[in-house]
């Protein structure tokens, strides 16, 4: 009786695990079977501060990662999961203040809004801001450190936005 009722057990659970039409990826990501694309419009720069490339970077990073990491595959508009934003803040600080009250460090944060539609799943959808930042010895000329700031920044966006939208966690 006890064997028959484990089978039953394991019979219910394989059904309801082979019924489940959601791929989950050593990346943690959970995508719908039915998405199959994936489109980002080129993200607006409204930091007057930023670097002038920083939107065709940042656009084309958010790109790599679901490239990268999913079996996506990108269009240029309408995809199953669709992303547009803008970057609204792109600015250095002083932080780590030393007694001569001058900075040790200084920080460059920035700030990127994201629409994230999914067209198979409404709920999934959002709107929301993403800040990272990273510090870096004041007495460095940001401009020849500052392409490695930025990958270093967009890694860290961009991961936040592909757990925000395709994560299982």
């Amino acid at each position: 009786m006890i064997k028959k009722v484990a089978n039953i057990f394991a019979l219910v659970v394989l059904t309801t695990l082979m019924a489940c039409k959601v791929n989950y990826s050593f990346t943690g990501a959970a995508i719908a079977e039915d998405v199959k694309t994936i489109s980002v419009k080129q993200f607006q720069n409204f930091a007057p501060l930023a670097n002038v490339n920083y939107s065709q970077t940042f656009s084309e990073a958010l790109k790599d990662i679901f490239i990268s990491q999913t079996n996506l595959s990108l269009v240029t508009s309408n995809g199953d999961l669709q992303f547009e934003g803008s970057i609204t803040n792109y600015q250095i600080t002083s932080v780590a203040i030393q007694g001569n009250e001058t900075a040790a460090k200084n920080r460059l944060t920035i700030t990127v809004k994201v629409k994230f539609t999914n067209t198979k799943d409404k709920k999934q959808s959002f709107e929301t801001d993403f800040t990272r930042f990273t510090d870096y010895d004041s007495s460095v000329n940001l401009s020849s450190i500052e392409d490695g700031l930025i990958k270093e920044i967009n890694d860290q966006l961009t991961q936040d936005i592909f757990n925000k939208s395709v994560g299982s966690w």
